[in-house]
């Protein structure tokens, strides 16, 4: 006996069609949620993929800027210079692509300021540490003419006698205060106690724990650190203050300046005290017979004010090598308008200086010969001076012998990155040259000025020319020596991009964004350059 089905009704038919409708719905949004995901996966991982890759353009910047910095300073101002160069420094093409989401570069930047110190814009360059005051060389200034790290202090805009003696405080070997300063006895009642650092810095933010120093005072108000005060960090047109850049802005640990001659040979020793080698030094030097004779008579004689008139000149002096040396020179313009009185030929005679002040004296013809040649310093390297052809005014403010209208005139006639066929203006001593300051100026000034360092810093970004990803970096270069070093770097990244694109540098071409690499980049999408 076969048995019957109970027949389905209807409403059972439409209950089972929901059933699998429900079934297929959830099927589909769990296939949808699991493609999102996918993408959303993939997007991560291309865009991580891009952020690696816009650090290795900082990298690639920062060999390019050590290659062109391993170039001689002529060879660098014949290629456009170091201090404002868009061809070398904006936007330099990495990964060439015609989809700017492909397209890679990198751009070398420093702050523009104004001969005031107020921030001017921007500018594709490097920034001279010469211009900024190098805290670990104060006590050495001091120790050269007393009071002279305050008064550079002082220049400062905003500073403090408080924040200067703190300051120096931190920094000296002993545990003394000075009238205004800080010592031991003030930090150890802090808690957590510490003690001063007694010692060279080894970074600028260590300034934090002075007494007296806040974040505001050494940072200012550019809080990204891109050289412009933003919106957000309260700019406008009356806040391009010296003083909204912060004291860091102002500070250095590197500064230096090689001590070699424009074509990177050794200077001659002149306080050496082996007469041989030095006759043979400034001959080997190329320098005329009367520099040579003069000099050599100055170190074995001395200068006499009281010599009376010149009755022999210095080439027509029949030296005596077997003499021994015994007068140093103490700046290389002890040289100039002195006056010797030696015995040559048995007889007492008076030798003229053959490098004679005056513009009428042709300093411009033999002063920067001079500079250029020959050195008072056995070192290879000089930190601490500053460069008066780009300082902004303040600091020049703060070197002892300045004055307003010796700044007046500097600010006025200087050249930020002196002409190849310059070559006085590649010496400090250009502004006596130029009569802006006399001899005696000019020796007071010595000490603390240069007209130009070998350390430079920089902020480099990398990008893509669509803006999706960036990486920033500020790095500091040694270029005292060939190949140029570097000598810090520090992630800006997390501050982001800190530029427009457009700012950066982006190519057009027709048919949309394209470009040309740099020499030597790499021309596969996404290989970052390298």
């Amino acid at each position: 006996m076969v048995a019957k089905r109970s027949p389905v009704s209807p409403a059972q038919r439409g209950m089972i069609l929901i059933i699998v409708l429900i079934v297929v719905m959830f099927l589909a949004l769990g296939a949808y949620s699991f493609t999102d995901l996918m993408l959303t996966h993939q997007e991560s991982a291309q865009l991580t993929g891009r952020q690696v890759q816009t650090r290795l353009l900082v990298d690639s910047g920062v060999e390019a800027t050590r290659l062109f910095l391993s170039q001689s300073k002529l060879a660098r101002l014949e290629a456009g210079g170091v201090f404002n160069n868009p061809g070398r420094f904006k936007g330099l093409t990495i990964v060439p692509d015609e989809d700017p989401r492909e397209r890679a570069s990198v751009a070398i930047l420093s702050p523009n300021l104004s001969d005031e110190g107020t921030l001017a814009g921007l500018r594709n360059g490097l920034e001279d540490e010469s211009t900024r005051l190098n805290l670990n060389t104060l006590l050495v200034l001091e120790a050269q003419q007393e009071g002279s790290a305050t008064q550079l202090l002082m220049g400062l805009p905003g500073m403090t006698e408080e924040a200067a003696d703190a300051i120096l405080d931190w920094i000296d070997p002993d545990d003394e205060s000075r009238p205004l300063g800080a010592e031991v006895d003030h930090y150890s009642g802090l808690n957590p106690a510490y003690r001063p650092k007694n010692g060279p810095l080894d970074t600028v933010e260590e300034l934090l724990l002075v007494r007296g120093i806040t974040p505001q005072l050494l940072f200012g108000a550019d809080v990204n650190r891109n050289g412009t005060l933003d919106p957000h960090e309260g700019g406008s047109e009356d806040s391009s203050g010296a003083s909204d850049r912060g004291w860091s802005a102002y500070f250095t640990l590197h500064s230096l300046e090689n001590n070699l001659q424009e074509n990177g040979e050794p200077r001659v020793y002149l306080n050496g005290n082996d007469v041989n080698l030095l006759y043979e030094s400034l001959n080997a030097a190329g320098l005329p017979q009367d520099w040579v004779n003069f000099i050599i008579a100055y170190r074995q004689n001395g200068p006499n004010a009281a010599a009376g008139q010149a009755s022999v000149p210095a080439s027509n002096l029949t030296l005596d090598l077997s003499k021994p040396v015994r007068v140093p020179l103490v700046q290389l313009l002890d040289l100039c308008d002195a006056r010797l009185r030696v015995t040559n030929a048995g007889q007492s005679q008076v030798i003229a200086s053959p490098f004679t002040s005056g513009l009428g004296g042709g300093m411009g013809l033999w002063l920067p010969k001079l500079m250029d040649t020959c050195t008072i310093n056995p070192a290879t390297t000089i930190p601490g001076r500053i460069n008066i052809n780009q300082a902004p005014a303040h600091i020049l403010r703060g070197i002892p012998g300045m004055n307003d209208d010796i700044i007046t005139e500097i600010l006025s006639r200087r050249s930020y990155e002196a002409a190849a066929d310059d070559a006085n203006k590649r010496h400090e001593t250009w502004i006596m040259a130029e009569g802006i300051v006399t001899l005696a100026e000019m020796r007071t000034l010595m000490p603390f000025v240069c007209a130009g360092g070998d350390v430079y810093r920089a902020q480099i970004v990398g990008y893509y020319q669509s803006g999706e990803a960036s990486a920033r970096a500020e790095v500091i270069f040694d270029a005292s020596s060939s190949p140029a070093r570097v000598l810090f770097w520090r992630d800006l990244s997390h501050l982001g991009r800190g530029y427009a694109v457009e700012t950066l540098g982006v190519d057009f071409l027709e048919g949309g964004l394209g470009g040309a690499p740099i020499p030597g980049a790499m021309s596969t999408p996404g290989s970052g350059g390298y």
